[in-house]
């Protein structure tokens, strides 16, 4: 009897997974139906064990799913390594709560955050402003622009070093996908490559797909992917838990240094005096920036409201 393969998930649609196998070759596999039982379903970025078919012509199984390091909702994808946040200064004018969420999401998972502006060259000034409130909050940030190839060679460096997996996220119109091109540019032959491969047609983010990574960047590790995305604009903390309101404090790095110094073990770092909450204190002598407290303020309040029936 064949012997069972590992791989890695590349994609799945409608219950069909496609697998890309140590050797690099995709193999379109279903999941064994004790998954089901289980309440777990296959995800991108899943290592599994797929078992060949007895019969030529037949489907391939996956039989067994590694311990994952995450898992996300939205987009629903496992093992993610490092998230790209990525926007513009300005046009579209960048929302600082949707940057928060989706970098505390990612703190939350134990994802690296990597924060990235792109069209430097229409506000110098503004990019700078935001690059400085995330450099405050102690994330590597990245100031680019596909316009004039400010940042971008560093950029390159900084994802070829990478292992595992990353994502870029972003809203539409952020040039996300200019500087992905500027980034890779044959990202595009072998997106429609692999689609070939796994039989998908015409390139889509209508779900999670990963690409090799050293189809790429030359110089980057085999064992890295890069995840096209979409979803990660769904973030509606009243309808998903994210994380809970005793986790939210954590998920904001640059708090870290203070929560242990408040007067009340119980403070919630909202509407605390100075003299009591450490963190009002960290705002008051610019340590910590009023732009992160107050999309902290924002989720708090959408956590502490939110009703038990509401969970999902």
């Amino acid at each position: 009897m064949t012997e069972n393969l590992n791989g890695i998930i590349v994609s799945g649609v409608g219950g069909l997974y496609f697998v890309r196998a140590e050797s690099g070759e995709v193999f379109p596999c279903r999941a064994k139906g004790a998954f089901r039982k289980k309440g777990l379903s296959p995800l991108a970025g899943d290592t599994v064990s797929i078992r060949p078919p007895e019969v030529s012509g037949k489907e391939y199984f996956i039989e067994a799913i590694a311990e994952r390091k995450n898992s996300l909702i939205r987009p629903p994808m496992a093992n993610l390594q490092t998230l790209f946040v990525t926007f513009a200064p300005k046009n579209p004018e960048p929302s600082t709560l949707y940057l928060d969420k989706l970098l505390s999401i990612a703190v939350f998972n134990r994802i690296t955050p990597v924060v990235v502006i792109t069209k430097s060259d229409i506000s110098p000034e503004l990019a700078e402003h935001y690059a400085e409130i995330y450099k405050k909050a102690g994330f590597p940030v990245f100031v680019s622009s596909s316009e004039n190839g400010e940042g971008v060679e560093a950029l390159k460096d900084h994802i070829s070093s990478l292992d595992g997996i990353c994502a870029f996220a972003g809203a539409s119109g952020v040039g996300k996908s200019t500087l992905m091109n500027a980034l890779f540019p044959s990202l595009a032959l072998d997106t429609g490559a692999l689609s070939e491969k796994i039989s998908r047609g015409k390139h889509t983010t209508r779900s999670v797909t990963l690409y090799p990574m050293k189809e790429l960047l030359d110089s980057a590790p085999d064992s890295a992917y890069i995840a096209d995305t979409p979803g990660f604009s769904m973030l509606d903390f009243i309808e998903f838990d994210f994380y809970s309101v005793e986790d939210l404090p954590h998920c904001f790095p640059e708090f870290e240094p203070y929560l242990s110094e408040c007067r009340y073990t119980d403070c919630s770092h909202t509407k605390e005096s100075a003299s009591d909450c450490a963190i009002a204190a960290a705002i008051e002598q610019g340590k910590i920036s009023k732009e992160r407290h107050e999309s902290y303020l924002s989720i708090y309040a959408d956590l502490v409201g939110k009703r038990p029936w509401k969970k999902k």
